[in-house]
C-alpha cells in the first residue's frame, strides 16, 4: 500500500467537493428538492397505458449501479424480423418541470462520478429507488418499440408509455463472460426463457452494430479506471474494458435514441441533438494512421477510418487503446444542439448516424429527461414544453456542463493517481502523448492510467507519440502530476 493511499477515501471526497464548486456545479441538494422528494408517496404508476409487466425485461448495467435507467426485450417475429422494445424509466412522471428537483437537475445537467464519491443529479430516493428500474418492481417506462431486420437495418418504430417489471439485474462482466463461453450464466439467469433472451438481444445487437460499421462507425477502445479501496485507504486504480455485454447495451441504446430523434421530427417536434462534428484535426489522424504503415484518405472519411481502427485493433490488441485515445482527442468532443423539425443536424461522425439524440439515461442526464418531456407532450397532442430559445439555450448549458462534470472526474481521478505515485518520484514510465496544444503537453502512463503535464522536453510530442518520462512531482490536492521527457533506459 502505498503510504499517500493512506485515508485516501476521505481526502478524495473533500477534493470531489471543491472540484465541483469550483466548476459551478452544485455538489449538495438544496432543502427544497429535499422536500419535494420526501413527500412523494411512492413510485408513479398510470393505469390507462399499456401493461407489459408480464415481458421477460432485464437490466444490464455495472455491478454496483443501482440507478436503473433502462430495460431491454427482444421478440424473434414469423416474418424473420426481430422486435425490439426498450423501455426508459419514465422520470418527468415524478419531477416536474419547474419543480425544486427539476431546477437542481437543470443546473448540474448530469450525475457526476468521482473515484470516492458520486453526485448523482437527481436524490437518490428517486435515482435508485422510485425512478430506478429495480428488480421485480413494477415502474412506468416510455418505451422503445422497433423491428429490426436480418441485416441490421431499423424499419418501423413506435413510442408510447407502459407499465414494466425488471426480470433480472444483470451486470456487465458475468454477462459478458457467459456470453463468450468464459463462465456460467449469472444467477438471475437461471432461468433458461431468459438466457434466451439475452442471446437473442445480443445477436441482434451485433447486426445493428455491423450495420452502422458498414455506414463508417468507428471501432474505439479507450481505458478508463475506477478506484479500488481497501476500507479508507486507496489501494489501486484498475482499467476498465469495454465487453460484449456493454456492446450489447451500447448498440440497443444507440437504436433507441436514433428511433426517438426521429419520432421527434416526425411529430414536427423541436429536439436536443447529440452531436460530434466532422474533426478538424483529421491531418493529424492521418499522421497516426502512416506511422503504424497505413493511408487515410486527406478529407475526413468515417469508413476509411473504421476500416483503418478495425485492422489495428486485430494486429496490435495490447496497443489498441492507445491509439485510440490520440483518434478521440483528434475527434475533438461531442456536444447538444437544438434541432428544429425538419433541421439538418451535422449528425454524429462517431456513430455514423444523422439523427441522435440522448433519451436513455434520465436519472442521470438532463437532455434525457428534456427528450421525454418533448415526447410525451407529442404523444398527448400537447404543444412541446420547451420554445426553440429555451432550447438552445439548454442545449448550450447541457454542452457547458457536460464539460465542466467531465473535469471534475477527470480532477479526482488524478488526485487519486497523485496518491498512488506519491512515492514514486524519480521512476521512469513509458507513455504516450495525448494532448498537444499551446496551453501544454500531456502524456499518460499505463499503470495507474492516468495522464500528467510534460513540463521538460516536450518539442515535436504530438498526439500518439510514444516517449519515456520521469516523474518529476505530484500535487495530491490540486491533482498535478508532472513529467519530463528521458532518453534514459
Amino acid at each position: 500500500m502505498h503510504p499517500g493511499s493512506r485515508g485516501g477515501r476521505q481526502i478524495l471526497r473533500h477534493i470531489a467537493r471543491v472540484a465541483m464548486i469550483e466548476r459551478g456545479l452544485e455538489p449538495e441538494f438544496p432543502p427544497a428538492a429535499l422536500r419535494q422528494v420526501s413527500a412523494l408517496g411512492g413510485a408513479a404508476r398510470a393505469p390507462q397505458v399499456q401493461n407489459l409487466l408480464e415481458l421477460p425485461w432485464v437490466s444490464i448495467d455495472n455491478d454496483d449501479s443501482r440507478d436503473l435507467d433502462q430495460l431491454s426485450v427482444a421478440e424473434a417475429l414469423p416474418s424473420g424480423l426481430t422486435r425490439v422494445r426498450v423501455a426508459v424509466a419514465d422520470v418527468d412522471a415524478l419531477v416536474n418541470l419547474d419543480s425544486a428537483v427539476d431546477h437542481h437537475a437543470r443546473h448540474n445537467t448530469t450525475s457526476v462520478y468521482t473515484a470516492a464519491r458520486i453526485f448523482p443529479m437527481l436524490p437518490e430516493r428517486l435515482s435508485t429507488d422510485l425512478t430506478s428500474l429495480n428488480a421485480g418492481e413494477e415502474r412506468l417506462a416510455l418505451v422503445t418499440d422497433m423491428e429490426v431486420s436480418a441485416d441490421g437495418r431499423i424499419g418501423h418504430s413506435d413510442l408510447y408509455l407502459a407499465m414494466v417489471r425488471n426480470q433480472a439485474k444483470l451486470a456487465y462482466p458475468s454477462v459478458a463472460a457467459w456470453l463468450d463461453e468464459a463462465g456460467a450464466p449469472p444467477a438471475a439467469l437461471s432461468d433458461p426463457a431468459l438466457q434466451r433472451q439475452v442471446r437473442l438481444q445480443d445477436q441482434v445487437a451485433r447486426t445493428l452494430r455491423e450495420q452502422r460499421h458498414v455506414h463508417g462507425a468507428l471501432t474505439l477502445e479507450t481505458l478508463k479506471t475506477h478506484a479500488v479501496f481497501d476500507g479508507d485507504a486507496l489501494h489501486d486504480l484498475l482499467p476498465d474494458r469495454k465487453n460484449r455485454a456493454h456492446e450489447l447495451i451500447e448498440d440497443l441504446m444507440i437504436a433507441a435514441n436514433g428511433a426517438v430523434a426521429r419520432f421527434l421530427d416526425q411529430r414536427g417536434f423541436p429536439s436536443i441533438r447529440r452531436v460530434l462534428r466532422t474533426p478538424s484535426r483529421w491531418g493529424r489522424i492521418v499522421e497516426l494512421a502512416a506511422e503504424v504503415g497505413e493511408r487515410l484518405p486527406p478529407v475526413a472519411d468515417a469508413q476509411a477510418l473504421n476500416a483503418f481502427l478495425s485492422r489495428r485493433r486485430h494486429a496490435d490488441p495490447e496497443r489498441f487503446p492507445d491509439l485510440s485515445l490520440s483518434v478521440v482527442k483528434s475527434l475533438g468532443r461531442g456536444e447538444y444542439l437544438a434541432e428544429p423539425p425538419g433541421g439538418r443536424s451535422a449528425g454524429h461522425f462517431g456513430l455514423a448516424v444523422s439523427d441522435y439524440t440522448h433519451s436513455t439515461a434520465p436519472n442521470r442526464r438532463f437532455p434525457d429527461l428534456i427528450s421525454h418531456r418533448l415526447v410525451k407532450a407529442a404523444l398527448a397532442g400537447h404543444s412541446p414544453p420547451y420554445s426553440a430559445g429555451a432550447l438552445e439555450s439548454l442545449a448550450a448549458h447541457c454542452t457547458a456542463q457536460e464539460d465542466h462534470a467531465a473535469k471534475v472526474e477527470r480532477r479526482v481521478a488524478k488526485s487519486a493517481a497523485a496518491l498512488l505515485l506519491a512515492d514514486r518520484i524519480g521512476e521512469i514510465f513509458e507513455a504516450i502523448v495525448t494532448g498537444a496544444a499551446a496551453k501544454g503537453t500531456w502524456v499518460r502512463i499505463v499503470r495507474p492510467a492516468v495522464e500528467g503535464r510534460l513540463l521538460r522536453g516536450f518539442e515535436g510530442a504530438d498526439i500518439g507519440r510514444r516517449v519515456r518520462v520521469r516523474l518529476v512531482r505530484v500535487d495530491i490536492e490540486r491533482g498535478y502530476i508532472d513529467f519530463e521527457r528521458t532518453h534514459r533506459q
